[in-house]
């Protein structure tokens, strides 16, 4: 099948060595028959083996073989072009899987150090602050200190016969021996057979090319391997081998020796957070960055993915964390040229138009996508926070900050608690990349005699607090200085600086504020304009993962005024969005990212999209839910125990697990099943871990608290223990039936408005049903499939599902009708005008619609909103439809000719400028409207 194939919607999979390529195959006429127009793939690059995301790569040149290889993936892509199909691929161009033995880039810098051709490759500081690391790289990869698993014998020496290299091996990592050091090794048992070997080797260190060098270690080696196979040599070798065993007092020596002699230092894993001179995703040293604006290394890592576009099997890209490249505008241009310049070559039968491009960027309050980068936008954390805000009641604002504050005793203003988070990161995770940042401004600052007084410590103080009052992941500092936008963002955060960095350091802010891609005078030396802009992007690079790691990881799982608001994407601060700033949003996607995606759900949520849309009920109803909560913390408090003088859990690690437990508690399940609320304990217990070790106050993951953990594990399973005279499970299960009617409706509103607002609408593996995960990895558990075929072949009209709501095949009838919706007004949805529309009456308030329009065609989405206070809603998602009396949808001139006809119930509407919402929403709590 050829020709046109827009993207309508797309279905989100997340591919794994137990859910392969081959395993979306016979899914893929389910997607067609709902709506999706093309399937929205997880990284399938070759991945760290038994990698569960992907996003672990390792060889960018192959499909991973864990998830069947390319063949698998031809045999996807067939199924999915007969059935007029296509496929979004899932890329990863900010680091790569490092550490372990299957990364041959990472493997040859190790061998090589700066002469590897792939040094080039990793972001690697080769003059860090410590002169001990000059011309190595910390390899920070062993669970005990270096001399503690040195003297262990956990560093084991070991020869590979057939490549001819030696290599020290700790657990799952290979260390490779540096064939310059290869003459000591064979020195050591004094052995005369070996001694030429040696000579050979020896002479690799004086001096030559790169390439003469690699060459001349490729005949050596060879003649290694040649001796070794020989039964004279291979006992030779092996007596070699043993000379540098580590578990006799000599071997160890000789061992410490030769590794002191490596392209590396290994080291604790904890030493990385002082002393890591590389830089990493995040603070996870199992992924390397990578520097992708090198044009090598760009070829080298999308080699791949362009020749997948250019024989047609993808047609676009996501691309990961995009903040963490060093130009993510000149990335992004690059990559939209390149793809538009296959566009020719691609089979007649692939999909026509520009490939698709959208970025992973979480943009903060008030931040804008760059409309010059050329993407088609984001990935949709921006709309997930929009259309769940719209959906919280803004005057619970108050009453639940007042509710948190008095329990807990924490932070009333998330913004305060995101600082000490920041501060807190910037101390104990990311204060490696702190160190290297600052020890770049104090070389720009010794360059000159009026700024060489300013001590490394006084800048690594004024830098942090720029970092701690960052208003955005990251400025996009470029070669030509600062743009408008990122002059207001760095204005910010100094402005925020002088009020917290000491008052005889606010001058150095001033040069910091030049230093960062501020004002650079025309006479400065190219090379010294050159450092500017690299420790500008350095400080950019470091900006993202503080805002990552303090927000998310952090703050997120210390403040709990309403955990539906601390979602990626999110700001905890804002409860609610008003319903004209929500048009607004979808007006401005409209007209400058209509092919951006929308999601409610993804691999990276905190809680699923209908837990945290239950959630969202409790800023309705906040009176309810602060005597709940008066009522657990009260039958509670006898099961808590004390751990080092405080109660376990604390108050604020209680009430967010209260939340938890209220959002996702499954929407059938009975307080009696104890095999059910067992499960479900398990589902929240591995969410409680994390959370603690998150939170950063009691645990952490780099020194866990088993006893405060072990204590808040017995607490959440006492709580809900079957012999409670309390018989609290049946307390919250009928607080969560208070809510989840509300909750329901809730989430059918979300699923209308992600389907007709302006963009792409995704669907997150099984969410077609309802979606009240947790954090990962209850996020990406087995999906079933068949239930969810089951419901689509039969067919049911939406209404008629409607009172058995719970079963979630209400939702995914709705989600059928709404994407062939989509599918038979393409026009209107993919390029159409987008028109709020008022509503008038006593529940106005309650409404949010608003019309999609191309030519003379329009269709019409009506959603409920703020219903729990609303007749009907204490028993079914669905407000009684007398309580909609005298409230009416008000259609402007242009549409009040037209007669509509509802897609979810077939019900007849006709031309009117009042359509009464008794009538609208008398079937179901959302309404499609399309030409009748």
């Amino acid at each position: 099948m050829s020709g046109d194939r827009p993207i309508r919607a797309t279905a989100r999979l997340q591919f794994h060595k137990d859910f392969p390529l081959d395993a979306a195959v016979p899914l893929v006429p389910y997607f067609r028959r709902l709506g999706i127009s093309h399937v929205y793939a997880s990284p399938i690059l070759k991945a760290r083996p038994g990698s569960t995301h992907g996003y672990d790569i390792v060889d960018p040149d192959r499909i991973n073989p864990e998830l069947g290889g390319e063949e698998a993936l031809s045999r996807l892509v067939a199924a999915l072009r007969a059935e007029g199909m296509g496929l979004i691929l899932d890329i990863v161009p900010n680091h790569m899987g490092v550490g372990g033995a299957d990364n041959g880039w990472w493997l040859d810098v190790l061998e090589w150090g700066r002469r590897s051709p792939f040094a080039e490759f990793f972001d690697i500081d080769w003059d860090p602050p410590d002169p001990g690391l000059h011309d190595k790289l910390l390899a920070p990869f062993l669970g005990a200190p270096y001399g503690t698993a040195l003297e262990a014998g956990d560093l084991t020496f070991n020869f590979e016969a057939h490549s001819g290299k030696f290599y020290v091996a700790y657990y799952e990592h290979r260390f490779p021996i540096a064939p310059r050091t290869y003459a000591d090794i064979l020195s050591a048992t004094e052995e005369p057979a070996l001694e030429g070997l040696a000579q050979t080797f020896r002479a690799l260190g004086t001096g030559g090319s790169r390439d003469a060098a690699r060459a001349a270690a490729g005949l050596a080696l060879d003649l290694l391997a040649r001796h070794a196979a020989t039964t004279e040599g291979g006992a030779q070798i092996a007596a070699v081998t043993a000379a540098h065993d580590a578990k006799t007092a000599e071997g160890r020596a000789r061992l410490h020796a030769l590794l002191e002699q490596q392209h590396y230092r290994l080291a604790w894993w904890r030493a990385a957070t002082d002393e890591i001179n590389w830089r990493r995703f995040f603070d996870i040293t199992s992924l390397g960055g990578l520097q992708v604006e090198r044009p090598r290394v760009f070829d080298a890592t999308h080699a791949t993915i362009l020749r997948l576009y250019a024989d047609g099997l993808i047609d676009g890209v996501r691309v990961d964390h995009v903040d963490g490249l060093a130009d993510p505008r000149g990335y992004c241009r690059k990559l939209r040229r390149r793809l538009a310049a296959l566009e020719p070559t691609r089979p007649a039968d692939a999909p026509a138009g520009p490939a698709l491009l959208v970025i992973e960027k979480i943009l903060a309050p008030n931040e804008r996508l760059r409309r010059d980068w050329l993407v088609d936008g984001t990935t949709g954390y921006d709309f997930m926070d929009a259309v769940a805000a719209v959906l919280h009641d803004p005057a619970g604002a108050e009453p639940l900050t007042d509710l948190w504050h008095a329990h807990t005793g924490r932070p009333r203003d998330f913004a305060e608690e995101a600082k000490d988070a920041r501060r807190h990161i910037l101390r104990y995770n990311l204060a490696s990349e702190l160190n290297g940042t600052s020890a770049a401004l104090r070389r720009i600052a010794s360059r000159d005699l009026a700024t060489r007084d300013f001590t490394l410590t006084a800048i690594r103080r004024a830098l942090t607090e720029v970092l701690v009052h960052f208003p955005a992941y990251r400025s996009y500092v470029g070669a030509a200085g600062r743009s408008e936008e990122d002059e207001r963002l760095l204005a910010r955060a100094m402005a925020g600086a002088r009020r917290t960095v000491r008052a005889t350091e606010r001058p150095l802010l001033e040069l910091l504020d030049a230093w960062l891609g501020g004002d650079t005078p025309r006479t400065l030396p190219t090379t010294l304009r050159r450092e500017r802009w690299r420790t500008a992007i350095r400080f950019q690079q470091l900006s993202a993962p503080v805002a990552a790691k303090s927000v998310e990881d952090t703050a997120f799982y210390r403040y709990g005024r309403l955990i539906s608001r601390n979602e990626v994407g999110s700001e905890p601060s804002h409860l609610a969005l008003t319903p004209a700033a929500f048009h607004a949003g979808n007006r401005e996607r409209a007209r400058h990212f209509p092919r951006q995606i929308l999601a409610t759900a993804t691999h990276d949520h905190k809680r699923g999209e209908d837990a945290r849309i239950r959630l969202a009920v409790l800023s309705e109803l906040p009176e309810e839910w602060s005597a709940a909560l008066t009522r657990w913390t009260r039958l509670n408090a006898p099961l808590k125990k004390e751990i080092e003088g405080e109660p376990a859990p604390d108050s604020t690690d209680e009430l967010m697990l209260y939340q938890s437990l209220v959002g996702a508690w499954p929407m059938e399940l009975d307080p009696a099943d104890d095999a059910g609320v067992n499960t479900l304990i398990e589902r929240l217990s591995k969410w409680q871990e994390k959370a603690l070790r998150e939170g950063k106050r009691r645990s952490d993951w780099a020194a866990p608290n088993e006893a405060y953990e072990a204590a808040c594990q017995d607490f959440l399973r006492a709580i809900l223990a079957p012999d409670r005279v309390s018989r609290l499970r049946d307390d919250i299960a009928g607080f969560v039936n208070r809510l989840a009617p509300a909750g329901a409706l809730n989430g059918l509103s979300q699923l209308v408005l992600r389907c007709t607002a302006p963009g792409i609408p995704d669907l997150y593996q099984g969410t077609e049903f309802w979606d009240l995960s947790l954090v990962d990895p209850d996020n990406r558990r087995p999906v079933d499939f068949a239930a969810r075929l089951a419901a689509l072949e039969a067919g049911t009209p939406p209404a008629d599902l409607l009172p058995h709501w719970r079963d979630g095949r209400v939702k995914a009838a709705i989600l059928h009708r709404a994407l062939d919706l989509r599918a038979r007004h393409a026009p209107v949805f993919t390029g159409g005008e987008y028109l709020p529309l008022e509503t008038d009456g006593p529940l106005a308030a309650h409404v949010l619609a608003f019309a999609r329009r191309a030519g003379d065609a329009a269709c019409i989405a009506v959603a409920t909103r703020l219903s729990a206070r609303l007749p009907g809603t204490d028993t079914a998602p669905q407000v009684a439809p007398d309580a909609w009396a005298g409230t009416d949808l008000v259609l402007p001139d242009t549409l009040a000719g037209q007669s509509f006809r509802d897609t979810l119930t077939g019900e007849a509407f006709a031309a009117s400028g009042r359509l009464p919402l008794s009538a609208l929403l008398r079937r179901l709590p959302v309404a499609l409207l399309e030409p009748a």
